[in-house]
C-alpha cells in the first residue's frame, strides 16, 4: 500500500470515477490509475469500486469506509506538509479564500489591504461562488476558509465562527415615496417592486421569512448576486433595492438614500468556516485576527479541535 494508490482513489471519486479525467487531475496515465487501484483492493481483499465491465460506476460499501480513511490519511499528510512549508518559509506562501461577492467587494478590501501589507510574499487568491460552493471549495481543499452568511454554519466537516453581524438596508431613489416614512413598514414596501439577492445570498432567507409570517407576497421584479447590481436597477427606476448594508457607501451611491431595515429583517452574521483538523499557517491565524479582532490562534485552535464548542459575538 503507497499513497499514490490512496490519491488515486480519492481523485476518482473526486472526478465523479471518471479514471481519465483522474488521470489528468494528477498528470499521470489512466492506465497506472487503474492498475495501482486494482493492486489497492487485492491488497485489501475487497472492491473499493463497482464496476460495468471495464468501468467504474461507484463506490461499494466497504468502499466508503475505505474513501473515510483515505480522506483522514490524506489530510494528515497534507497537515505535515504544510508543517514543513511553514517552518521552512514562515512569511511566504499561497493562502486561498473562498467566498461571496459581496464579502469580496465590501467586507474584505481593507481586511486584505492589510493583509498584503504585513506579508508581501504570500500569494493570495480570492475564489468566489454562493455560500454552498465556497463550503465546499474548503471541504475539497480548493481553499483555506470560507467567508459567507450563516448557510455556512451546519456544514458537516465544517468549523465554522461568527465574524461580524450586519443588517439589510432598503435602497431607493432620491425622491423616492419611502423615503418620506418614518419607519418603513413591509407592507409600504410590498407595494413597490423589489429588487434583491438570489435565493442562495446574503441572508435572503430572512427576507423572505419576514414577508411569509405576514402573509405578504411581494413583487420581486429581479434577483442578482451582486449588490452591484441591484444599485443599477433601482438607480433606473426599476423598483426598490434590499441589499447588505455594507454594500451602501454615501460617497459612490450619490443618487440613492438608504432606509435600515434591520427592524423588517432582523440581524445578519458573516461567519468563516475551516475544515475540521485542518493545519493552518502562521499567516491564516493573522487574517483571521484583521477580519475578526474578537478571535485570536488560540480560540481557533481550540475550536478546530473540538475543546471548545461554542463561540458567539
Amino acid at each position: 500500500m503507497n499513497l499514490h494508490q490512496l490519491r488515486f482513489v480519492r481523485e476518482a471519486v473526486r472526478q465523479n470515477f471518471n479514471l481519465t479525467e483522474a488521470a489528468k487531475a494528477l498528470f499521470t496515465s489512466q492506465p497506472g490509475v487503474s492498475k495501482a487501484i486494482i493492486e489497492l483492493e487485492e491488497e485489501l481483499g475487497v472492491d473499493i469500486f463497482s464496476r460495468h465491465g471495464k468501468r467504474i460506476r461507484g463506490l461499494t460499501e466497504p468502499g466508503r469506509a475505505v474513501l473515510k480513511s483515505v480522506e483522514v490519511i490524506m489530510q494528515e499528510i497534507d497537515g505535515l506538509k504544510r508543517i514543513g512549508n511553514e517552518f521552512a518559509a514562515h512569511d511566504s506562501g499561497s493562502f486561498t479564500i473562498a467566498t461571496t461577492h459581496t464579502q469580496a467587494r465590501y467586507a474584505l478590501p481593507k481586511v486584505v489591504q492589510a493583509f498584503t501589507q504585513k506579508f508581501p510574499k504570500v500569494r493570495l487568491s480570492l475564489l468566489q461562488g454562493n455560500p454552498k460552493q465556497v463550503a465546499d471549495m474548503v471541504l475539497m481543499d480548493q481553499a483555506d476558509l470560507a467567508i459567507a452568511t450563516e448557510s455556512i454554519a451546519n456544514i458537516d466537516g465544517l468549523i465554522s465562527m461568527p465574524c461580524y453581524q450586519w443588517e439589510h438596508q432598503i435602497v431607493a431613489p432620491v425622491d423616492h415615496p419611502l423615503l418620506k416614512s418614518r419607519s418603513v413598514t413591509l407592507e409600504e414596501l410590498a407595494e413597490f417592486p423589489l429588487i434583491t439577492y438570489d435565493s442562495a445570498f446574503t441572508g435572503r432567507g430572512k427576507i423572505d421569512h419576514a414577508f411569509n409570517l405576514r402573509n405578504i407576497k411581494p413583487d420581486v421584479l429581479l434577483e442578482a448576486i451582486d449588490a452591484d447590481v441591484i444599485k443599477t436597477y433601482v438607480e433606473l427606476g426599476l423598483g426598490v433595492g434590499i441589499i447588505a448594508g455594507m454594500a451602501f457607501d454615501p460617497e459612490r451611491d450619490r443618487n440613492l438614500r438608504a432606509i435600515p431595515a434591520g427592524h423588517l429583517f432582523g440581524t445578519n452574521v458573516s461567519r468563516l468556516a475551516l475544515k475540521q483538523g485542518a493545519y493552518l499557517r502562521g499567516y491564516v491565524y493573522t487574517f483571521i485576527e484583521l477580519l475578526t479582532p474578537t478571535l485570536n490562534r488560540k480560540l481557533v485552535e481550540q475550536l478546530l479541535s473540538g475543546e471548545k464548542d461554542m463561540y458567539e459575538l
